[in-house]
């Protein structure tokens, strides 16, 4: 039975052969389409990213690099997977690029691989005053693989504490500093990081995860040229599919590529690599750049009227896609601030802050960030009225009558900027 057969189960589509999950695609598009995404690693990718991760490239395994596969049948993947890498290069100005990682966690755990020796220290951010997991924490593969040292921001203003930075460096001459964060709302000044690198005798990473589509479009400073290795991912303020690449000088290319595979992964998904594909192309454009400068003017605005609100941000505001919102000085925890949230249509987490207090289960913030707004189409105006809305969530005295009203609110601000319009179910149908 083939394609051709209408009574085939490979022909049908899903709300035909699964409506179960068909039901769940749909539930899935609404909760999109009805409340205001602003958790900061988030984001809408296009309609034609969407096409590609759900294409036909899917079927085919392609273990090894173009040209070098193990597998036969690869001379369109070849071709997909090079586009991927030629646009990347040309979007960051790389000398090398593998763009195979699942993940920005697989990125990162192949970059280590290329550079350093289980066991080597290494000097990174600390999770709790705004890193990510990869960089240290014990119970992640990096804390169990290697020796972390980890650095923090200033107390009194929530900035990297570079002085700290120059002074672990010098105690503990790490093999490796990483730089780059998940809930950092600040300019990374790579350069200073270059220049202690140096002194210690270090390899210097970035991992600008969160940033990487800021720094697509020159609206934060890029490491690449700094840095002798930047991982990514793809989908956060790039607006890609989820996955990663790793970016890296020419003399590291051939220990990335070892890393990735046979070290760490098995076949590529080439599906999400067309994807990839698709969304450097469009990181190329005036639109893209005119777009990722919008996230920080909508940021700058959002973080404005919080504070006009009453809302304490860690730093005293943003100069990226996010802020970081502390109420260690209210009766609320981020636990209780995410959930008035949600009951007031806007989607955000439970974060962290420096110094914090309380466990990360519970955590004494919240992180908030303005690239799927702003991909939607949401303007500084807009962000400005959310601003008001979280403030008058997070006051202690809300309740349920007050956040319901204010969900009507976020609803009404969604409905001037439809969701993939046209699209009625979670996934898009090939042309």
């Amino acid at each position: 039975m083939g394609f051709s057969d209408g009574d085939s189960y490979l022909g049908k589509d899903i709300a035909d052969v699964d409506p179960e999950v068909a039901e769940l695609l749909r539930e899935e598009l609404e909760r999109q389409s009805e409340t205001l995404e602003m958790i900061a690693s988030e984001n809408f990718t296009s309609r034609a990213c969407l096409q590609a991760v759900g294409s036909v490239l899917t079927n085919k395994y392609a273990e090894g690099l173009p040209g070098a596969r193990y597998y036969g049948g690869c001379e369109v993947v070849d071709k997909a997977e090079e586009l991927a890498i030629a646009r990347a290069k040309q979007v960051f100005g790389a000398e090398h690029v593998n763009v195979q990682p699942h993940s920005g966690s697989t990125a990162n755990e192949a970059a280590y691989r290329a550079m350093i020796a289980p066991g080597d220290t290494v000097l990174a951010m600390g999770l709790a005053h705004g890193g990510h997991l990869t960089h240290g924490l014990s119970v992640n593969f990096s804390g169990s693989m290697y020796n972390f040292v980890q650095y923090g921001v200033r107390r009194e203003d929530g900035r990297i504490d570079m002085d700290q930075v120059r002074e672990l460096a010098r105690e503990h001459r790490p093999k490796l500093i990483v730089t780059g964060a998940s809930a950092y709302p600040r300019i990374i000044d790579f350069a200073a990081f270059r220049e202690i690198a140096d002194e210690v005798g270090s390899l210097l990473m970035a991992d600008i995860a969160h940033i990487a589509g800021l720094v697509a479009a020159g609206v934060h400073p890029t490491p690449v040229g700094i840095c002798d290795m930047v991982t990514t991912t793809t989908h956060k303020t790039l607006g890609g599919p989820r996955a990663g690449i790793v970016m890296c000088t020419a003399d590291l290319a051939k220990s990335v590529d070892r890393a990735v595979f046979p070290g760490l992964q098995g076949g590529p998904l080439m599906h999400v690599i067309s994807a990839k594909a698709v969304a450097f192309g469009h990181a190329l454009t005036p639109e893209f750049g005119e777009r990722q400068q919008r996230v920080v003017d909508n940021c700058a605005a959002l973080a404005d009227s919080l504070m006009a609100g009453g809302v304490n941000l860690v730093s005293g505001g943003t100069d990226n896609h996010l802020v970081l919102v502390d109420l260690s000085d209210t009766p609320l925890t981020g636990v209780d601030g995410e959930e008035r949230l949600d009951a007031a249509g806007i989607t955000v987490n439970k974060n962290g802050v420096p110094f914090d207090e309380r466990p990360p289960t519970v955590t004494s913030g919240l992180r908030i960030g303005t690239a799927a707004l702003t991909t939607r189409g949401l303007v500084p105006d807009d962000l400005r009225e959310v601003g008001e809305i979280i403030a008058a969530a997070l006051r202690p005295d809300a309740g349920p009558d007050d956040l319901s009203d204010l969900r009507r609110r976020s609803m009404a601000i969604g409905e001037r900027y439809p969701l993939y319009p046209g699209l009625t179910a979670g996934f898009a149908v090939q042309a």
